[in-house]
C-alpha cells in the first residue's frame, strides 16, 4: 500500500527523498536573473540534503549532434551550440556517490533511467531545484507528479533568465494542487 504523507516534514523526509538539482550549468547560472541569491540557496540545499544523506541527482543538458536534433527543435531555436564544451560544466560540484544524468529533453524522466533508480531505492518524493523553473523545472516536476511521485518545488532555489516567467511557471505548479512549493529554508528545517 502506498504511503501517504500529510505535511511537509513527512513528504520531505530523508529516508524515501531525492533532490534533484535541475541544469545547473555554467552558461545557464551567467544568464539568471538573481545568480547570487539563487547561488546561495542552492548552496545551502545541497548542503542540507548532504547532511541527511539525500540522494543527489545532477542533471546536464547533453545536446544531440545538430543532424540527430529534432526538426521542430531546430525549428523553434531550441538547439545548442556546442562549440564551446565548458559552457555545459556544471557549475557546482557533485560529490562521490552523487548522480550526474546527462539527458536531451526537458524531463528527468525520458530517455534516462531516473524512474528505475528512484523506485530501486525507495524513493517516493522528489524535490526540485535548478534552472529554468519554467522549462525543465516545471516539465519534469509535472512528469514526475504524472508518474505517483511526491513532488516538492523549492522556489527559492530555482530561477530562470526571465523573473516573471520563473513566478508564472511557480504559480502554475501551485495550481495544480499536486505540487509542493517550498523555500530553501522550509525544505532544510524539514530535514533537521
Amino acid at each position: 500500500m502506498s504511503r501517504i504523507y500529510k505535511n511537509l516534514k513527512e513528504i520531505v523526509a530523508p529516508d524515501h527523498t531525492a533532490l534533484v538539482v535541475w541544469d545547473v550549468q555554467k552558461m545557464l547560472v551567467n544568464m539568471v536573473f538573481n545568480r547570487d541569491e539563487f547561488l546561495r540557496n542552492i548552496n545551502d540545499l545541497l548542503e542540507g540534503a548532504r547532511s541527511v544523506r539525500i540522494p543527489i541527482f545532477f542533471t546536464m543538458i547533453d545536446p544531440l549532434p545538430p543532424a540527430f536534433q529534432s526538426p521542430a527543435s531546430l525549428a523553434l531555436g531550441r538547439s545548442f551550440n556546442v562549440q564551446d564544451k565548458s559552457a555545459f560544466e556544471l557549475a557546482l560540484r557533485p560529490l562521490d556517490g552523487e548522480v550526474v544524468v546527462r539527458k536531451n529533453t526537458a524531463s528527468v524522466f525520458v530517455g534516462t533511467n531516473v524512474e528505475l533508480m528512484f523506485r530501486n531505492a525507495g524513493i517516493d518524493t522528489m524535490v526540485i531545484a535548478g534552472i529554468s523553473t519554467e522549462y525543465g523545472v516545471e516539465s519534469s516536476a509535472r512528469d514526475a507528479v504524472n508518474r505517483g511521485f511526491y513532488t516538492v518545488v523549492v522556489s527559492d532555489s530555482s530561477s530562470s533568465s526571465d523573473k516573471a516567467a520563473h513566478e508564472r511557471s511557480l504559480e502554475n505548479m501551485k495550481r495544480l494542487g499536486l505540487i509542493t512549493e517550498a523555500a530553501t529554508k522550509e525544505i532544510i528545517s524539514a530535514w533537521s
